[in-house]
């Protein structure tokens, strides 16, 4: 029997579980998903957009087109960016090798200007058919040498098995860098879509050690991209980097590590020793440079847990008992983020996460013991959609105090959307924080938008938060 979904009704249940009762990684059964108006995070567009000089073309049926077409669109990128539109006939006729052949090669012919680098994206249909992408891409690297191919993924199949498209997206960043001699004096940062802080711990310790950093959001031409491949070390501290960092090492050399993002202290100092062990192995030899990592670990350290300790009193003695929420997209961690906040008095009532990263497991065993009666949420559950009306109270709340200051404190945009709230931390995927520089400054955007409202509804719906870096 057909069950009608577009209007709320008195039966109307907004999905939730205690972490307690929650199942680990999956506490919601998967079925008809909502997607929420909050489109900060980026997309295979956006993130494709940051090798420099790099045209996109994506071969798809049309329906499927337009939100990829609105994304560059919206960007200001339809120069590096194509598309052949996939029709039936095509699928009757079984020519669809050739069609990615030649319409690839029409539109490479076309371009005023000859591309270093083409990123061809094939879709969910390719695999239903058993097309030989291997053939193609054959083809297209003898048609055009001089042109670098990356094959690239459209297919929202392949996000319950596998590497997902963000893991497959994050690794063909750096499928068109060509080997070179590794420089023991250079490394990489890899598979953030937003550049590492400045004065994020990493960073910090990268430049203090006299090393040079390489990170593709900081590569204005092609050639720049490509001195990339002399890193002696590849870091990445997104999780879903780690695959194509491991792809990185295999192909060009370097070594490849993989720096957890966290806002527990002792994990921080062990991650940090870790990554001070894995420069001085690669990097130059002599003592002097092991002197230099482990001083320059050692300052940063000191500085990083004084700063940390300072940012919670100040936090919470004006925060105090303010009901706290937190989505996914913020970090790679959320239940981390919970779990400290937790720890150190915050009030925090509601994780909005669709499944738990593996990441995270310490955290929700801990939680679970610790704090069980912390709500999950779901935010791609059908009935997700009328979360936001639901907690309107909160919003009407807040417009109430005449302070302005928050009711309900949201840490990320689709909290932020769902609790109805202005008073929320505007950051996407980590915002390039790590170490004890996160937990400061996660802090630190606490206490301003406590104070300070912001335009919710206009700033969630724009979408990839910060991507004006890959507009070159």
């Amino acid at each position: 029997m057909l069950k009608r979904i577009n209007e709320k009704t008195e039966s109307t249940v907004i999905p939730g579980v205690r972490i307690a009762d929650a199942a680990f990684p999956a506490p919601f059964r998967s079925g008809l998903e909502y997607s929420s108006p909050a489109r900060g995070t980026w997309n295979i567009v956006h993130t494709g957009m940051l090798i420099p000089e790099a045209h996109q073309i994506y071969v798809c049926g049309a329906g499927c087109l337009r939100g990829v077409v609105l994304t560059a669109a919206e960007m200001g990128t339809m120069d590096r960016f194509s598309t052949v539109a996939i029709r039936e006939n095509n699928l009757l006729d079984g020519d669809m090798e050739d069609l990615v052949i030649e319409g690839v090669s029409d539109i490479i012919g076309k371009l005023p200007k000859r591309p270093p680098a083409v990123l061809v994206f094939t879709s969910c249909i390719h695999h239903f058919t058993g097309v030989d992408l291997d053939m193609i891409y054959a083809r297209l690297r003898e048609r055009f040498p001089d042109i670098d191919f990356a094959d690239c993924y459209m297919n929202p199949i392949m996000r319950k098995s596998g590497l997902t498209p963000d893991q497959l997206m994050r690794s063909r960043l750096y499928m068109p860098l060509h080997e070179r001699p590794i420089n023991s004096s250079s490394v990489a940062i890899i598979g953030n879509d937003l550049a590492a802080q400045s004065d994020s711990d990493l960073v910090r310790l990268l430049k203090a050690s006299g090393l040079r950093i390489h990170e593709i959001t900081s590569c204005k031409t092609y050639e720049e991209y490509q001195e990339m491949a002399e890193s002696s070390v590849y870091i990445s501290y997104n999780p879903d980097a780690v695959p194509g960092g491991n792809m990185l090492s295999d192909r060009l050399g370097g070594r490849h590590h993989y720096l957890k993002f966290s806002f527990d202290q002792g994990e921080i100092d062990e991650e940090f020793d870790k990554l001070a062990e894995t420069l001085i192995a690669s990097g130059p030899a002599g003592e002097d440079f092991a002197v230099r990592v482990r001083n320059a670990l050692s300052e940063i350290r000191e500085e990083g847990r004084s700063a940390a300790e300072q940012a919670v009193k100040e936090t919470y003695a004006l925060i105090g008992d303010t009901p706290v929420t937190i989505d996914y997209t913020f970090c790679p961690r959320p239940l981390g983020l919970a779990r400290f906040l937790l720890d150190n008095g915050f009030n925090v009532k509601k994780v909005y996460v669709d499944g738990i990263p593996a990441a995270d497991k310490p955290s929700f065993d801990y939680l679970q013991e610790h704090y069980p009666d912390l709500m999950l949420h779901p935010t791609v559950h059908a009935s997700m959609r009328f979360a936001a009306a639901e907690n309107t109270a909160h919003a009407e709340r807040n417009e109430a105090q005449s302070s302005g200051r928050a009711q309900v404190l949201a840490i990320g945009q689709k909290a932020a959307y769902f609790e109805n709230t202005k008073h929320f931390v505007n950051v996407v995927e980590g915002g390039g924080m790590n170490g004890y520089e996160a937990i400061v400054r996660t802090l630190g955007l606490m206490k301003e938008a406590y104070l300070e409202e912001k335009p919710m509804r206009d700033l969630v719906q724009v979408k990839g938060l910060g991507c004006e870096v890959c507009v070159r």
